[in-house]
């Protein structure tokens, strides 16, 4: 397993260069290192703020699992999606709302035929409150397919 958390990770992460705003680190309240957020005040409605995950060195016609912890922490706080490099258009993962402030956790199976992957990316859409944040941490690829519950 490869571990792309943000603290003391591995891996390659990036800002998108064309997107309205940038995440930043925030402090994890127990205080070992950060996660990354964007804040609900950031931007105006609608706008987008992409974080992405170089991916290489996978290897073609196999599985993997990204597994992440994210939040979506406030009252219409907006979205949080995540897009595969070579499906562009479409999340393969999307949540709107928190039930609550809790973390929780979110798996996305990634399979690479002959075309692979080179990218995850993590967009974060501005909503229409002004107080909490949209977070992700403890961002983790494994071999294989993810596990189930």
């Amino acid at each position: 397993s490869v571990d792309c958390s943000f603290s003391r990770g591995v891996c390659d992460w990036k800002q998108d260069a064309d997107d309205d705003f940038d995440w930043n680190p925030a402090d994890r309240d127990r205080g070992d290192g950060y996660y990354m957020a964007v804040p609900a005040f950031v931007g105006h409605k609608k706008d987008m703020g992409r974080l992405k995950l170089l991916l290489t060195d996978l290897k073609p016609k196999s599985s993997y699992c990204l597994i992440f912890s994210y939040r979506l922490a406030g009252e219409r706080v907006g979205k949080l999606r995540v897009f595969l490099a070579n499906k562009k258009t479409t999340p393969v993962w999307e949540q709107n709302k928190g039930k609550d402030e809790r973390w929780r956790t979110g798996k996305i199976d990634i399979f690479q035929g002959a075309e692979t992957t080179n990218s995850v990316i993590f967009e974060s859409e501005r909503g229409k409150g002004k107080t909490g944040e949209i977070g992700v941490d403890n961002v983790l690829l494994i071999s294989g397919l993810c596990p189930e519950d």
